[in-house]
C-alpha cells in the first residue's frame, strides 16, 4: 500500500532550503511509492499540533510554481526552534499524527538541532518497531555541518557578505579622512562567514584590510595595533569580524551575562559595538560597526547558483534514499574536484552531525590570526559562483506567495 511523505523546515533560513524543498517534493510528486505529500507548518512544532498543508493539492502538475519555490529565499513551511525532549508521551503523539495521515515517510530540512530531530526521531521508531523512514535534508549558512563539503545555505550567504565588503569599500573609499568601518558576520563558533568576506578583494580591491575568526583567540590589545598599523597604510579600513570571536579565556566578547537560548547556546550581542567602542576610546578617529544581520542569510536576489543547484539536489537525494528505505541518515556531497568543481551526492549517518560543530582549520587562518588563507579562497571560491535567473514582476524578485503562513501565526496565536 502506498504512504504518504511529510516534510518540514527548522532553524534559521537561508536563501536556499527552499530549493531544498522544491526538490523533495518533485521528486516525492515522481514517485509511485507515495501517495500525498503533507508539509508540516512551523516544523515538528506544528506536526505536533497537527498543523498541516497538503503540498500535492498546491504543487502538483504546477512545474512554474515549483521553479518559484525553488528561487523563493526564507522557509515556505515556516520554522521553528522546538528541541524533542525524552519523554515517550511526546514521541507517541508525533506517530499518532503521522498515522492519522499515514505517512511512511518523514523528511526535515534543517541544520545541527534539526538533525538532532532526525536522529532522535529515527532512533525511536527503530526501537519501537515502527515503520517510519526518516531522513534529514542539511542546511545552514554557518557551514559548521560535519559529514559534507560544504552546507547548503553557505555558498550564497558569503558571497552576500563577499559583495557587501566589496560595496561598502567603494564607498568608504571616497573620502580623505581617517575611519574604520567594522561588518560583523553571523558565526557563533565558526567562522566560515567572516572568512568568505576575503573574495572582495577579488579585481583590485584590498577590502576587507582585516578579519578576525572565532577559531582563533582575540586578543583587545592585538586588533588595536592591528588596527593602527592598517590606518597609517590607508584611510579608509574595512575590518570584517565574526559575532562568536572570544578572548583567551574562551569567553565571548559580546555575551550577555550567563544567558542562554532553550538549545543552551550563550546569546551573544553586538560583537561591532564592542569594538567601536573599543576603537572611539583608544584611537579616536572615525567608526561604524554595521551588522548584515538577517540580510545575510535570506537575500535570495544575489544567491549563488551553485547553491540553489546543489540544495534541490540534496532533496531529491533525500527522498530516494528514504523510499530506498534508508532510515536515520540525511544527504550530504562531497567534492571530487575542485578544478574544474564538480561534487557527488551520498547519504550519512545522521548521528555524526546532530549537535556537532565543523570550524575552519587552524591551517587556513594566517599566522597573525587577522586573516584567512589562499586554502581557504580556493575552497569557497567555486561555491559562490553562477547567477540563477529569478523571475522579477514590476521591478522586484516574484517570489512564492508565503501569506499563509502569517494566517496560520494569527490562527494560532
Amino acid at each position: 500500500m502506498k504512504k504518504n511523505m511529510i516534510i518540514g523546515q527548522s532553524g534559521g533560513p537561508t536563501a536556499v532550503i527552499n530549493s531544498s524543498l522544491a526538490g523533495a517534493v518533485e521528486s516525492a510528486l515522481e514517485k509511485e511509492e507515495i501517495d500525498t505529500v503533507y508539509g508540516m507548518i512551523n516544523g515538528i512544532n506544528g506536526l505536533i499540533e497537527e498543523n498541516i498543508i497538503n503540498l500535492t493539492e498546491i504543487f502538483k502538475d504546477k512545474s512554474s510554481e515549483l521553479n518559484r519555490l525553488r528561487l523563493t529565499p526564507a522557509m515556505y513551511l515556516g520554522s521553528c526552534r522546538y528541541k524533542l525532549s525524552d519523554e515517550d508521551s511526546e514521541y507517541e503523539k508525533i506517530i499518532s499524527v503521522l498515522k492519522k495521515y499515514n505517512v511512511g515517510y518523514f523528511i526535515y530540512i534543517g541544520g545541527n538541532d534539526s538533525m538532532d530531530t532526525v536522529d532522535k526521531l529515527s532512533k525511536y521508531v527503530a526501537k519501537n518497531g515502527i515503520d517510519l523512514k526518516v531522513v534529514g535534508i542539511p542546511k545552514t549558512i554557518d557551514n559548521d555541518l560535519v559529514g559534507i563539503d560544504h552546507s547548503p545555505g553557505f555558498g550564497s550567504a558569503a558571497k552576500y557578505i563577499a559583495l557587501a565588503v566589496r560595496e561598502v569599500a567603494y564607498d568608504t573609499s571616497i573620502y580623505a579622512i581617517k575611519s574604520v568601518h567594522i561588518i560583523e558576520t553571523m558565526g557563533r563558533n565558526a567562522g566560515w562567514i567572516a572568512g568568505s568576506s576575503a573574495l572582495a578583494r577579488e579585481g583590485g580591491n584590498l577590502a576587507p584590510h582585516l578579519i578576525y575568526l572565532p577559531e582563533v583567540p582575540f586578543s583587545v590589545d592585538k586588533f588595536i595595533s592591528d588596527v593602527k598599523n592598517k590606518l597609517m597604510k590607508f584611510n579608509s579600513v574595512i575590518v570584517v569580524v565574526s559575532e562568536g570571536i572570544k578572548d583567551e579565556s574562551g569567553n565571548y566578547i559580546s555575551a550577555k551575562g550567563d544567558k542562554t537560548d532553550k538549545f543552551g547556546h550563550v546569546m551573544l550581542s553586538g560583537t561591532g559595538e564592542v569594538l567601536k567602542q573599543l576603537i572611539e576610546e583608544q584611537i579616536g578617529c572615525k567608526v561604524r560597526a554595521l551588522e548584515p544581520s538577517v540580510l545575510q542569510r535570506s537575500a535570495g536576489h544575489t544567491s549563488s547558483l551553485t547553491d540553489v543547484t546543489e540544495a534541490f539536489n540534496l532533496g531529491t537525494v533525500a527522498v530516494d534514499a528514504a523510499v530506498r528505505g534508508e532510515c536515520g541518515v540525511f544527504s550530504s556531497l562531497r567534492r571530487t574536484c575542485n578544478k574544474p568543481y564538480a561534487v557527488e551526492y551520498f547519504t550519512e549517518n545522521v548521528s555524526i552531525v546532530a549537535n556537532a560543530e565543523k570550524t575552519v582549520p587552524l591551517e587556513w587562518i594566517n599566522d597573525e590570526g587577522n586573516d584567512v588563507t589562499d586554502e581557504f579562497i580556493d575552497y569557497i571560491r567555486p561555491l559562490v559562483r553562477g547567477v540563477p535567473q529569478v523571475p522579477y514582476r514590476n521591478g522586484l524578485p516574484d517570489y512564492i506567495d508565503v501569506s499563509h503562513l502569517d494566517k496560520k501565526t494569527q490562527e494560532y496565536s
